[in-house]
């Protein structure tokens, strides 16, 4: 049997198209279509589907709160499909909040340079939602409240995560500190990784001793919503990167979507370079690009962490960041979404611990207080 499979879009067109990509892979199979987000809530109770795709803008109830429905009621992984527009990135992002777990251009010219690409893509996300067991999601009372900061509001807090298996996988133990001293904080994360960034960083202090560079996959579209938002709910400070930036302690960079960000001298910590990536990139941002780079500017001083998220981007960047005298970690798989990226470098025997992701904030400032 295969992954089964809910498809919820108000076209008819589009129902058709998704369904024709999905049913081409084996693995996978369509087991109904719904035209709104009332029948998907009510399709995902009847049916139990192991993964749904959903719209976001569509009839009688939206996509949002049909995710918000389906996740308090029947907890399915959710791949949204949202445009790549200022509009469409806060709405993906409330997705997020509201219990989504990945999300994808709804223009398939906007996920890959061909059709072919585009279509393994869609097919492997959907599998890779669909081998994770997906737990109800905390509710509001239950999350730490962030301090109150003078900085401008954002938007509302992406406060709902992927509850982790109760029993973490053999291992992920956070070791004391390593006495190490370090002056940057790395990390690289993809699907999941919205999530996982903003349980991560809410925890920092605003006197956060170093400077952080955040590699987050996502679209051009996205990022700036995204950092915006982050911003508006913590301690520290948050910024899309640009060209020129000079590393301040306690303010976090994160990566522009369709582009790389690179770390050259300057300045006291450094300063970053943004570039256009070359055609034959699978991703823009790179983990791996923007590891490598730190590897040869700031070495030993330097803590990675790669955080939930598919495929193997930030392993050779961290094995540069390794042989330079770096500290790497990675996010344990019993937290993770996706355990495509922190395995590598795990398997590799490049990281030096697996972290569970409640903890790895804990773990960080630990650290940091050696640095």
């Amino acid at each position: 049997m295969g992954i089964k499979v809910l498809v919820v879009d108000d076209s008819s067109f589009f129902r058709r198209r998704v369904s024709e990509i999905v049913t081409k892979d084996p693995e996978l199979e369509v087991i109904g279509t719904a035209s709104n987000g009332l029948e998907a809530v009510k399709m995902a109770a009847e049916l139990k589907p192991q993964v749904i795709t959903m719209d976001i803008e569509m009839p009688v109830m939206d996509g949002i709160s049909a995710v918000r429905e389906i996740m308090g009621k029947t907890p399915t992984p959710i791949l949204m499909f949202s445009s790549l527009t200022q509009d469409g990135a806060k709405a993906t992002l409330d997705a997020l909040e509201a219990g989504a777990l990945d999300f994808l251009p709804k223009r398939f010219e906007d996920i890959a340079t061909n059709k072919d690409e585009a279509i393994l893509l869609l097919q492997q996300r959907i599998k890779a939602l669909g081998r994770r067991r997906v737990y109800r999601p905390v509710t509001r009372s239950t999350i730490p409240t962030p301090a109150k900061s003078t900085k401008t509001p954002a938007s509302p807090q992406l406060t709902r995560s992927v509850t982790p298996a109760p029993v973490p996988v053999r291992g992920t133990v956070v070791k004391r500190a390593s006495g190490k001293n370090y002056k940057l904080l790395l990390i690289g994360t993809s699907t999941g990784g919205p999530v996982a960034l903003q349980k991560i960083l809410t925890q920092l202090p605003a006197n956060y001793p170093h400077p952080i560079l955040l590699i987050q996959h996502m679209p051009a579209a996205f990022t700036p919503a995204f950092a915006s938002r982050l911003n508006g709910l913590c301690k520290i400070q948050v910024k899309e990167a640009q060209t020129g930036d000079q590393l301040r302690p306690g303010t976090a960079y994160l990566a522009p979507g369709g582009m790389q960000m690179m770390l050259e001298r300057g300045g006291a910590h450094g300063r970053i370079k943004i570039v256009a990536g070359s055609a034959d990139m699978n991703y823009k941002p790179s983990v791996d690009i923007a590891f490598a780079s730190a590897s040869k500017i700031s070495g030993r001083e330097t803590l990675a962490v790669v955080l939930t998220g598919m495929g193997a981007d930030g392993r050779e960047g961290a094995r540069m960041l390794k042989s330079a005298g770096a500290t790497i970690w990675a996010q344990d798989e019993a937290s993770c979404i996706v355990y495509g990226m922190p395995q590598a470098v795990t398997a590799a025997g490049i990281s030096s611990q697996s972290i569970a992701l409640d903890d790895m904030a804990e773990a960080i400032l630990r650290e940091s207080s050696h640095g």
